[in-house]
């Protein structure tokens, strides 16, 4: 028995977040990312899960981490330290790791009671445990694609889990899926990102969207966004229309705050401009199957063509294509007929202008 785990098992038709099922031709899931934008303040998270709500974010999402667990003393900045000045990741993180278990919950409880479902990314076991019984979904990083062990952390949760593939090659997307699916996960999303905070428009890639769709089609796909903001949020709204139904965004109550992810977070109003362009624009998408709608019946019968005589015919003439010509309406037999009509037999006497019927040839 071959006891390899496929990186590609069968078609999956979506994903379940909370409340909500999520497929390709879903309206977007909108995760306001909030992170350790609180600074250590609960009442600050509280109030940004409110905004969130407001915006119209469907889950506000927090990072769950100690400072000693995730980075050395000894690990330097990846970020635009015009914009964060702080040269240690160990330094960094450790000004914003202050909650513990009871944060989290009173976080969790204020989520519920608001309506915005709650989620903490977990950047070691510990914290797999603590949030387990609180989330109703994972989500992990791009930079623990690589982290065997706390993937097998969370698949062994068995809740459903977005995983975000920025800086990953195709191989390591595999790898990932391969250990995740080895300990039980069969319910995986994958987000798009890249990982330059900020990430400046050129190298946004949203086309990549259609790249993971193509070599995931079992994967819901969707967009983790790292992009300075705009009015509209278009770099969500075209990941949106490129095949990306799950966007996550930082998210602040003051993008001009010190600190590396409120400079390139979006606001309430931003998420409420995104949420109007989103309502302009759906009705447009409609069908993925190419097919006449309804409404278009009028237009198949009046706008094609039929095959129209072009001088006056006696019955019993045999025609020939000098005879006949092609009009509106397409009431009458259809060009697509046209060399079975030529050689056929009138059987009556027909004008010219005449819209050619069956009836209107001998059998």
């Amino acid at each position: 028995m071959n006891s390899k785990v496929s990186a590609t098992p069968p078609s999956v038709p979506g994903i379940q977040l909370g409340k909500r099922f999520v497929d390709a031709d879903s309206l977007p899931y909108v995760i306001a990312e909030i992170g350790v934008n609180h600074e250590g303040s609960l009442d600050l998270a509280k109030r940004l899960v409110e905004l969130a709500k407001e915006g119209g974010a469907d889950a506000a999402k927090f990072q769950t981490y100690k400072a000693q667990t995730l980075a050395s003393r000894h690990s330097p900045a990846y970020w635009d330290t015009n914009k964060e000045s702080t040269l240690s990741q160990y330094e960094l993180f450790k000004k914003y790791d202050s909650f513990g278990a009871s944060e989290y919950e009173a976080l969790a409880d204020h989520c519920k009671k608001v309506g915005i479902e709650f989620v903490s990314t977990p950047f070691d076991d510990d914290a797999v445990d603590m949030l387990a019984p609180l989330v109703p979904y994972f989500k992990v990083a791009s930079a623990d694609l690589t982290n065997t062990p706390l993937l097998r952390r969370v698949a062994r949760t068995g809740k459903p889990i977005v995983l975000s593939v920025g800086a990953a090659t195709l191989g390591e997307i595999d790898g990932a899926l391969v250990t995740l699916r080895s300990v039980g996960a069969d319910n995986i999303a994958l987000l798009h990102c890249i990982l330059n905070y900020p990430t400046v428009d050129e190298n946004a890639n949203l086309h990549m969207i259609g790249d993971l769709a193509v070599h995931y089609p079992e994967c819901v796909i969707g967009y983790s966004d790292h992009t300075t903001p705009k009015p509209g949020l278009p770099s969500l709204l075209t990941a949106w229309l490129l095949g990306a139904v799950i966007l996550e965004k930082h998210f602040t109550h003051d993008t001009s705050l010190p600190g590396n992810d409120h400079y390139h977070a979006m606001t309430v109003d931003d998420l409420r401009s995104f949420r109007t362009e989103v309502s302009r624009v759906a009705p447009l998408l409609g069908s993925r199957r190419k097919a006449p709608i309804p409404s278009e019946e009028i237009a198949r019968t009046n706008a094609r063509r039929s095959i129209v005589v072009a001088r006056d015919l006696s019955s019993g003439h045999r025609i020939e294509e000098s005879d006949i010509t092609y009009k509106r309406p397409g009431t009458g037999i259809s060009p697509l007929s046209w060399d079975d009509v030529i050689g056929r037999v009138t059987s009556r006497d027909l004008v010219a202008d005449d819209v050619l019927q069956w009836s209107d040839l001998a059998r």
